[in-house]
Formats: C-alpha cells, sequence, structure tokens
C-alpha cells in the first residue's frame, strides 16, 4: 500500500515578478562593496551605478505587462484560492505605482550629485540609503499581506532616517531625523498593535484577500475588531503625513539635504499611499462604516491646515513641506468618496485610478519644484522666498520653470497637468456623493493658489541690490 506523499512546503517564485526590487536591492550592495576599494577621487562613480540600477529596474518591468503574476503564495492553492493566498502579486496597479517609484528615484540621483560633492557627503553610505529605501517602496507596491506591507514600510523608512542625518556637521539635519525616528517608531508600534489584534479575531489571517473574508464574517463585528482596523492605518497614515500624523515633515524637510526632502514628498509618499490604497481596497473594505467616515474628514483637515500654516511660510523647502501635506489632503479625497456610505456613482476601482493619476501628476510637479529648489539653494542657501528675487534675470530658465511648476501645484493656465488632476478629483467627490468635500478643496485651492503666487512673484521681481544701484544710477545723472 503506498503512502500518500505530503504536500510540499516549499514556495514557488516568479523570479521575473521579484526582478526590479531585487535589481535595486543588489545594485544597493554592488555600491556598497565598491565604496570600500574606489579611491574618493573616483566614488563620484558610484552615482552613475546606482542610476544604471534603478534604469535596469524600470526595463525589468517591461515583461510584466498583461495578466497580474503572483509569488510566494502558500501551497496547495489553486485558482482564485491561491491569488488570496499570495504575498506577493503583480498588477497594473503595482507597474503604476513601481514606474513612479523608479521614475521619481532616478531623478532625485540626478538632483543628489552635485549636492554630495558640494556638501561633501558620504557617497557610498548615501546611495546605498537611498536604493535600500527605494527596494522597499517597489515591494509597498506588491505587498498583499500585513506582515510583507508592515516590513516594507519600515525598509522605506529605516534608511530614510539616515539619511535625513548623513550630513554629520548639520545640527539641524540630526534633529529633524531624531524627530522623524521617534514620531515613526511610535506609528510603527500602533499600527503593529492593530495587526496583532486582527490575527487573533481573525484566525491568523495575513493575507489582504483571505482578511477581508474574515472581517466579513457577521460574528467578527465587534469594537475591538473596528479597533484593530483603525490601528493598523496609523503607519501608513504617518508616512503619507495626514493630519494629526503630520507633525514629523516640516521640520525633516528642512533639515535634510534637498534631494532627500524631495525624495521623501515623491517616493516615500508614494510607497506610503500604495499600503493605504491596498489595505483600504483589499483588506479593510467590509469595515468601511469603521473608517470610511472618518477618511473625507482627515483629508478635509489634512488639507485646511497645512494650506493656512503655509500661508505664513517664508522659507522655501518649509513651504514645500506644508504644500506636501496639503496634496496628501486632495489625494485622499478620491477614497473618501468611493468608501464613503451610500456612494453609487464611484467606484473603488475608479477611485485608485484618481488617486494614482493625482500621485503621478504630483511627482512631476514636486519633483521640478524642488529640483529648482535645490539649484538656487547652492548659491542662496538660506532659501528664503525672499532669496528668489531677481532669479529671473540671472537664471532665466530656472524661474520659467519654478513658475511652470507652481501654476501646475495652484491648477492654474499653463500648468495644465495640475487642472486636470486637480478637476479629476474634484469629479470623484462629486460623484461620491461628497459635494461639501468638493466645496472644501475648492476654498483650499483659492488659498493655496495665494502662497503660489507670492512666491513666482518673487522670482520676477528685481533683485533690491540691482534696484538699489538703479536708484544711484539715477540719482547720480540728475
Amino acid at each position: 500500500m503506498a503512502l500518500a506523499s505530503a504536500p510540499s512546503l516549499v514556495q514557488s517564485i516568479d523570479y521575473a515578478a521579484i526582478a526590479p526590487p531585487v535589481i535595486v536591492a543588489v545594485t544597493a550592495f554592488a555600491v556598497l562593496v565598491a565604496d570600500l576599494f574606489l579611491p574618493a577621487a573616483r566614488k563620484a562613480g558610484l552615482g552613475w551605478l546606482a542610476g544604471l540600477g534603478l534604469a535596469a529596474a524600470l526595463v525589468a518591468l517591461l515583461p510584466l505587462r498583461g495578466a497580474p503574476r503572483q509569488t510566494f503564495c502558500l501551497p496547495g492553492g489553486t485558482g482564485a484560492e491561491l491569488a488570496g493566498q499570495c504575498s506577493y502579486e503583480v498588477t497594473s496597479l503595482t507597474l503604476i505605482l513601481q514606474l513612479l517609484t523608479l521614475g521619481a528615484a532616478l531623478v532625485v540621483v540626478l538632483m543628489s550629485a552635485p549636492e554630495i560633492a558640494d556638501r561633501r557627503l558620504p557617497a557610498g553610505e548615501y546611495w546605498f540609503l537611498l536604493l535600500c529605501s527605494v527596494t522597499g517602496a517597489l515591494v509597498m507596491a506588491a505587498g498583499r499581506d500585513l506582515i510583507t506591507l508592515l516590513i516594507a514600510l519600515e525598509v522605506v523608512s529605516l534608511p530614510a532616517f539616515a539619511l535625513v542625518a548623513i550630513d554629520r556637521a548639520d545640527r539641524r539635519a540630526s534633529e529633524a531625523a531624531l524627530k522623524f525616528f521617534l514620531t515613526s517608531v511610535v506609528a510603527t508600534s500602533v499600527t503593529l498593535y492593530g495587526i496583532s489584534v486582527l490575527y487573533g479575531a481573525t484566525g491568523g489571517s495575513i493575507h489582504l484577500a483571505n482578511l477581508a473574508a474574515a472581517l466579513d464574517q457577521v460574528s467578527l463585528e465587534s469594537p475591538v475588531v473596528g479597533l484593530g482596523v483603525v490601528l493598523t492605518l496609523v503607519g501608513f497614515a504617518f508616512k503619507v503625513a495626514a493630519v494629526p500624523f503630520h507633525t514629523w515633515l516640516p521640520d525633516t524637510y528642512v533639515g535634510a539635504p534637498i534631494p532627500v526632502a524631495a525624495y521623501l514628498s515623491v517616493v516615500s509618499k508614494a510607497a506610503g499611499f500604495a499600503g493605504l490604497l491596498l489595505i483600504l481596497g483589499l483588506g479593510f473594505a467590509p469595515y468601511i462604516s469603521v473608517w470610511g467616515p472618518l477618511l473625507g474628514i482627515f483629508a478635509a483637515l489634512t488639507m485646511t491646515l497645512a494650506n493656512l500654516v503655509a500661508l505664513r511660510q517664508r522659507h522655501a523647502v518649509r513651504l514645500l513641506a506644508w504644500s506636501s501635506i496639503a496634496h496628501s489632503g486632495y489625494a485622499l479625497v478620491p477614497l473618501a468618496a468611493a468608501l464613503a456610505p451610500g456612494s453609487a456613482e464611484l467606484s473603488i476601482d475608479s477611485a485608485l485610478l484618481v488617486t494614482v493619476t493625482y500621485l503621478l501628476v504630483y511627482a512631476v510637479m514636486n519633483l521640478g519644484a524642488f529640483a529648482v529648489t535645490a539649484l538656487v539653494a547652492r548659491d542662496r542657501p538660506a532659501n528664503r522666498l525672499v532669496d528668489y528675487r531677481g532669479l529671473f534675470r540671472s537664471r532665466p530658465w530656472a524661474a520659467v520653470a519654478l513658475a511652470f511648476f507652481l501654476a501646475c501645484l495652484a491648477g492654474l493656465p499653463p500648468g495644465l497637468i495640475g487642472l486636470f488632476a486637480k478637476v479629476a478629483v474634484f469629479g470623484a467627490a462629486v460623484d461620491g456623493g461628497l459635494g461639501w468635500l468638493a466645496v472644501i478643496m475648492g476654498v483650499n485651492t483659492v488659498i493655496a493658489l495665494y502662497y503660489y503666487l507670492v512666491w513666482a512673484t518673487q522670482v520676477f521681481a528685481p533683485d533690491p541690490a540691482e534696484a538699489v544701484a538703479v536708484g544711484a544710477d539715477a540719482a547720480g545723472a540728475t
């Protein structure tokens, strides 16, 4: 009598599906090893190596187009059952988020090269930390269980702490990194506690699809499970800097090197939104009644508080920091509209598409503004708004580019991509039956328009020194 063979516990691995994060991780290791052997004069080449690794990861996305691909799946499942038991899945949403991450990281690499040379930052450590954080962001977009998402969140965050404080001679950087670290640790601890509550209440479900099925059971409708759902979202709300989890962001941006601030504002935030979109859309949908009504309130508070505080800012990077918080509020609007009770016009898939589109447009706008800010800071390190007076005369292309990106952020012509993104978000709020949120967003758009225009007018205003010289010449002529 033949013995029945036991099922294999070995998980199959689709190496093509995991190629992008693996390539970036291998490049990070190669950069670290090369840094040990290269002389100081040749370490500038490490930036080229980092850029090539990111470009190779971009190329590795091409074969993944088409049908979804799953890997790291529990053994024994088939078909739809297998899809719900996989920890890593590549879908069209995954590819878009990974494309955003890699494209933005490449721009940050270009911004970072002159910053490293000017401030004499340790090149090997800088590129290694940056690539490690990008690896976590890539995994975040494809994670399909709570443990994978939590680990990816930490892989994004831990190198970012060191990147903020990488300039050891800058006291502000150390203080900013410490504040960033302490706030992140608290948020992650709360999230981990929420995951443990859900794990115990659902009988050990961690995969998002299985978790949704478990939460859909009537017997689990209890305040304890609802508390676990809300606590789990805290870590991701911290990463996207939604109010009241935003307090770390302004000081961190100001204390960090400008390319690192640009990275945090786009790639790190996109990773947080990726985790938030996956958890809300796949895992916690049955508990819309617990957190859905609060999402619109958080969106309104986030954009309103950030825009009001931004009115008082006179430092370019700090203004961009508060602007970044406000745009997080805008990006939350489609999710709040789709998940609002009684919403029938806007599906969750449509809401995800609007939010991802907004993130793509925001990435282009914000990276452009940060790039010009980094360029100006090389000559005027104080980086106050008044330091931009006369920029059109000294650097006309930089002035025009900054004005264009500010118009995009404000949603004004000729910044049509920003206008398109805001119209899409407005439409999502109206279709979802949240007219009050659309009105609040309209008011906030007008508020933001003021401080963007204040900065833009500084760019085209004459430099005070030139005005004094012209006045002296006129007096001498008379």
